[in-house]
């Protein structure tokens, strides 16, 4: 909910201290190589950085990002800050927090029930962003009404992510004890899954690439500058894709357990893909946020069933190492397109981020079809 507020609301903040789409793309990327970071670290230590550990401090870190976010417009601050925090201005499925909670909810279930539990967590997240992103009309108003941070009302956006990060702390706080025992072990790494994982996390890497340029923060930049939508008007076109992800990744499982996991995933996100270098040449506003609409109802069928792929393929003690090896390559690939859409959208208006990016994730689409359709599994 929190991410979903931030991520749709990041533009509007940043273009009320008087920055341009540049800021916004080169602030996304600071925030996605600082999660990478953080996988990196979570990875090389992981007798250190337990993943209960690494939900604990990305906790903290979101308390400190949000309360700073409200209080600085300094765009060096908000730089460091987004580096240095747990920020995932795309709304999607990279951040911090992720390969953390897939190891111990991989831990915690057995392998005929994995792809569903996957499938609810991704309806929790979905709906949470879907309420985030209605929130912003009414928390913008709120905030201008209030004086609170920032001419669009949007600093008291970054004030809830705080709130919201203090929550979370004591959410997280509350697993210790249930959890202890799945810990991994004292240098979890790759061994008998190593060249699987390897070329799964290139393959991945290629739709992060793709996805670093239709992030959340992006097409809600896009959708301000192209046809002039206001704030609460982007929320709202954004809440509903939100809401229709969370609806759509409900069958998942059914559709894995029918098709396989591959064929699954290719065979939704390939056709959301078409749809979503559609919205990039729709000519009005009605029509993008539609195609939007039904490009999210197929985009994200691929998340639980992704994640269930991954802890499929490898040993029960290499699943932390796996998380965080696809998640680390997948954060730094999405990290270093954002910049490259806010320079192509301080250029022109046109879609050009949408269709490059539509583009890029058909062709992961592709690959992984070639690569993998013969491990595919029924789950």
């Amino acid at each position: 909910m929190a991410d979903g507020l931030v991520a749709g609301g990041f533009a509007a903040l940043l273009a009320s201290h008087g920055f341009d789409a540049r800021a916004v793309g080169s602030l996304v990327t600071a925030a996605l190589l600082g999660s990478a970071a953080m996988l990196l670290v979570a990875s090389r230590w992981s007798a250190t950085f337990t993943p209960l550990r690494v939900l604990l401090l990305s906790a903290a870190l979101m308390i400190a990002t949000g309360t700073a976010f409200a209080l600085s417009s300094t765009f060096v601050v908000l730089a460091v800050l987004a580096l240095v925090g747990p920020l995932n201005p795309t709304g999607g499925d990279v951040s911090a927090f992720l390969p953390a909670e897939q190891a111990l909810i991989a831990d915690v279930t057995t392998d005929e029930n994995r792809s569903a539990v996957y499938a609810r967590y991704s309806l929790a997240g979905f709906l949470g962003a879907a309420v985030g992103a209605w929130a912003i009309g009414p928390v913008a108003v709120l905030g201008r009404r209030t004086g609170f941070g920032s001419t669009s009302g949007l600093g008291l956006g970054a004030a809830v992510y705080a709130v919201a990060g203090l929550v979370v702390l004591v959410l997280y706080g509350r697993l210790s004890r249930s959890i202890r025992s799945v810990e991994p072990p004292q240098r979890a790494r790759l061994v008998a899954s190593r060249r699987q994982v390897h070329h799964l996390a290139a393959v991945f890497a290629i739709d992060s690439a793709g996805g670093g340029f239709v992030g959340t923060a992006i097409v809600a930049s896009w959708l301000a500058v192209r046809f002039d939508l206001e704030v609460p008007a982007v929320g709202l076109a954004l809440g509903t894709a939100s809401a229709l992800s969370a609806v759509s990744s409900l069958l998942a499982p059914r559709l894995s357990r029918r098709f396989g996991l591959v064929e699954t995933m290719v065979f939704t996100h390939a056709p959301a893909n078409v749809l979503l270098v559609g919205a990039g040449i729709a000519p009005n506003a009605s029509i993008a946020v539609g195609l939007l609409c039904l490009r999210a109802l197929l985009s994200q069928l691929d998340v639980p069933t992704r994640q269930t792929f991954v802890m499929t393929l490898v040993p029960p003690s290499e699943r932390a190492a796996a998380a965080a090896v696809t998640n680390l390559p997948r954060s730094l690939a999405a990290a270093s397109t954002p910049a490259i859409a806010g320079w192509l959208l301080h250029r022109s208006t046109f879609g050009w981020p949408l269709v490059i990016g539509g583009v890029t994730k058909i062709v992961y689409d592709a690959l992984l079809l070639l690569r993998f359709r013969h491990l595919s599994t029924k789950a």
